[in-house]
């Protein structure tokens, strides 16, 4: 999963450089001086167009191709820890330990640390909006969840290098 960081819309930033160029440029100008004008903000909008390509290069060398099943592992193994701990299991930590150690295993970055317990967290906030007590649908979610998290770190260990 690549996050864009690069905004689909131009931002008020870039807006403000491209109306100030429209506007500085008006031909109640110096003609000479409305020439510099805009060539300043056609160097100030190639400069910000570059660092958000560079950031999103930054993101991108980041980023790796099983991003969204590590991301969907994470949910499901936050959601696995609310439901097992709902319906007395008394594993403890056991789930939260588990997705320590793939964040100590792909958390490679600040960035990608983030989206690992954004998504881990996000799956516990789910179910417990949803469950408050252990009930026939909830340990049904749990054997789903298990099988699904287990399809996932298959195909996972299969599929990297």
């Amino acid at each position: 999963m690549t996050a864009a960081l690069a905004p689909a819309t131009p931002s008020p930033k870039l807006r403000g450089v491209v109306k100030l160029s429209h506007n500085l440029g008006s031909r109640t100008m110096n003609s000479g001086i409305a020439a510099c004008v805009r060539l300043i903000c056609a160097v100030l909008l190639a400069i910000m167009l570059a660092a958000g390509a560079h950031a999103q290069a930054a993101s991108d060398a980041d980023s790796r191709p099983y991003d969204d099943k590590l991301l969907r592992l994470s949910e499901v193994l936050g959601a696995i820890h609310y439901l097992r701990e709902l319906c007395g299991a008394s594993e403890g930590q056991l789930w939260r330990d588990r997705m320590k150690e793939l964040m100590d295993a792909e958390g490679s970055s600040a960035l990608r640390r983030a989206k690992l317990t954004q998504s881990f967290n996000n799956g516990y906030r789910s179910y417990s909006r949803t469950y408050s007590t252990c009930t026939p649908s909830a340990r049904t979610a749990i054997s789903r969840f298990l099988a699904e998290g287990a399809d996932i770190a298959d195909g996972l260990a299969k599929s990297v290098p």
